[in-house]
């Protein structure tokens, strides 16, 4: 199977592309892309736009068949909240919320929605490695480090990404599921840590949207701050050839091996 997942009703079926970096379980960014799809084609009397999306991942799931159920928390006419439950052999694992909002035109003072953007577009980035650890995922993937090191070198760092073939089988691969995928990517691509000593595992992602992204390629520009305690946060600005349109964040913990 090429697809990250196939679906069967209400079951995921992943494939070795849903396999993350730090052991024999689901990458984070494979939950967060199959909860952002429950989200986008749930349906709705009204137009909605999935405004924030918090994954937390309770505990590691599994490589296998994962049930999703979904509840309507809050319908209202303007907002709407959605949780999308992921389930492993009727063990809960992860919870996402999502929070849609109603999709309205609004006449806005001329550059108000527009945002400063300076940083290299995908054509004029390098191209980018992975550095020591390098899920089944990452070769899905065309990287360009616009600035930094991208995977390789820590300190903050900013890389386009451009995801080939399909994420979820017989699904097209729209702009908000390239970025759900893309926001557990903050610690990777900001990270300050050596992979071969520590782990900086997240136990969360949020994803926030003030607009739609659009087109192939996502700007992950990223940054991690530490704490002293084990903890910390990878945090990243989203943007497409656009502009920026949103952010990423996640809480860490560190653990040393070496």
């Amino acid at each position: 199977m090429d697809a990250i997942y196939r679906l069967e009703e209400s079951r995921a079926i992943p494939s070795r592309f849903a396999a993350g970096p730090w052991g024999p379980s689901q990458h984070g960014s494979a939950p967060t892309l199959l909860i952002a799809h429950v989200a986008e084609t749930y349906p709705s009397s009204q137009p909605m736009r999935l405004a924030r999306l918090t994954v937390d991942l309770m505990r590691p799931l599994p490589l296998a068949p994962t049930e999703f159920r979904t509840e309507i928390v809050r319908d209202g006419r303007k907002i709407r909240i959605l949780r999308v439950s992921l389930f492993s052999d009727d063990t809960l694992c992860v919870i996402g919320t999502v929070l849609q909002v109603r999709r309205e035109a609004v006449s806005l003072p001329p550059g108000a929605d527009e945002r400063t953007f300076t940083m290299p577009l995908p054509e004029q980035s390098v191209p980018g490695k992975t550095g020591p650890l390098q899920p089944d995922l990452l070769t899905k993937m065309d990287i360009r480090v616009a600035t930094g090191d991208g995977f390789i070198a820590p300190g903050p760092s900013a890389a386009w990404f451009r995801i080939n073939g399909p994420l979820i089988e017989g699904v097209p691969s729209s702009p908000l599921l390239r970025t759900a995928i893309l926001s557990d990517f903050c610690n990777g691509v900001g990270h300050v840590l050596d992979f071969r000593r520590y782990t900086f595992i997240n136990p969360d992602v949020t994803m926030s949207l003030a607009r739609d992204p659009v087109g192939d390629w996502i700007l992950v520009d990223a940054e991690t701050w530490l704490g002293p305690d084990g903890g910390g946060n990878a945090f990243a600005r989203l943007a497409d050839r656009q502009g920026y349109f949103g952010h990423a964040i996640q809480n860490l913990l560190i653990e040393q091996h070496g």
